[in-house]
């Protein structure tokens, strides 16, 4: 099949963390004898190489290089209440339809759209579409109803939706009352070749994210100040708007030496970081699904999440390998101490990260996708 990647989320570069998983996923479908290309906005006005990887990948131009901002910062939704951010947000839309359009006129025969927003509202007409809700923009129809609005036609139109987890799931029925099979709930897949076993640990804690308010990386940070020298050093793996005002919050907090800022890292050294793990703390709301929590119990690392988690309630126990406690620092911070205390819980850990690494291997997942394409095609 030849197969169109439609998103706004997909690696610039090589070692790019910014839609990695996409990438995880299209190398997986070329495996299986499928064509793909894959159509991006541009960021900054940079447009990249026009193959990442050997994948065709069309990055298109929607603004001033200083505007095209609205891609790969998961800030998009934010940027877009005010009305030049939607006014930016709508040239990306046309603009990723056009290059949508010369695809379908090329012999694409399949638009698989990630994120019903943008990807979704910009898939041409006329074509076999598959839309996948990642778990941001399941949150956003529950919230608004210029959303909703928006959404139902593209999801009405849709051959497969399909989602990430049963939270996101729950969101579109509730929002629009589509029910989804369980054919259509499917995680992304993970490089679980780097993921494989438990580590030595000895590296204290680890939290990686997205520095954005909806990971909440503060909460682990005042974990961290209400538990004093009672846990060990965190390191935080991971970049974004909220880095400079959680360094801020570090200093100002007194934590020192305790807490290191890595920055955003590839996919091979987040493994590297999470071998040496003793403990991953996940305080997100609203998660998608928690793919990062996910590579942690496959690493053997203990995982600590928040009641209002969302997709990642479905991946990290409330005991044994896990605990799922209440989005407070003195919740977090007990139930780290808990965790490191218990000296089974990495065995747990990694028993639980075994039963995810069939489900997420990258042929699986594309072995899956390649029955939705095939449904869309038959519909």
């Amino acid at each position: 099949m030849r197969i169109v990647f439609l998103t706004h989320n997909y690696p610039r570069h090589a070692g790019d963390v910014s839609g990695a998983f996409l990438a995880t996923l299209v190398h997986a479908l070329v495996a299986r004898g499928h064509d793909l290309r894959v159509i991006a906005p541009s960021d900054g006005g940079e447009t990249g190489e026009p193959m990442l990887d050997g994948i065709p990948v069309e990055r298109v131009r929607y603004a001033a290089p200083g505007h095209e901002t609205l891609a790969y910062r998961g800030t998009m939704a934010e940027a877009a209440r005010s009305p030049v951010g939607a006014w930016r947000a709508w040239r990306m839309v046309r603009a990723l339809r056009a290059a949508a359009q010369r695809a379908v006129a090329g012999g694409a025969q399949v638009i698989h759209a990630h994120w019903w927003i943008p990807a979704g509202l910009a898939a041409p007409r006329g074509v076999p579409l598959v839309v996948t809700l990642h778990g941001t923009d399941a949150e956003l129809l529950g919230r608004s109803a210029a959303a909703r609005w928006l959404a139902r036609p593209v999801l009405r139109r849709a051959r497969v939706v399909t989602a990430v987890s049963a939270a996101a799931a729950a969101r579109l029925r509730q929002a629009t009352g589509r029910d989804l099979p369980a054919s259509c709930l499917q995680p992304m897949p993970v490089d679980v070749a780097r993921f494989g076993g438990a580590g030595a640990g000895g590296g204290g804690m680890v939290s990686v994210a997205r520095l954005t308010r909806q990971k909440r990386v503060d909460l682990a940070l005042r974990a961290m100040a209400v538990a004093g020298t009672h846990l060990p050093p965190l390191t935080i793996v991971g970049d974004g708007p909220e880095r400079g005002a959680l360094e801020a919050l570090a200093a100002g907090l007194g934590l020192g030496s305790r807490v290191t800022f890595t920055g955003a890292m590839p996919p091979a050294g987040v493994a590297a970081v999470l071998s040496r793990a003793d403990l991953a703390l996940f305080p997100a709301e609203n998660e998608g699904f928690g793919l990062a929590a996910v590579e942690a119990l496959m690493a053997g690392v203990p995982v600590v999440a928040c009641h209002d988690g969302g997709g990642v309630l479905s991946v990290v126990p409330a005991v044994g390998a896990g605990r799922v406690v209440a989005p407070t620092p003195t919740a977090i911070a007990q139930a780290a101490r808990e965790l490191l205390a218990d000296p089974a819980a990495r065995g747990l850990a990694r028993t639980t990260g075994e039963g995810w690494r069939d489900r997420l291997s990258p042929a699986r997942v594309a072995a899956v996708c390649e029955e939705w394409y095939r449904e869309a095609l038959g519909a």
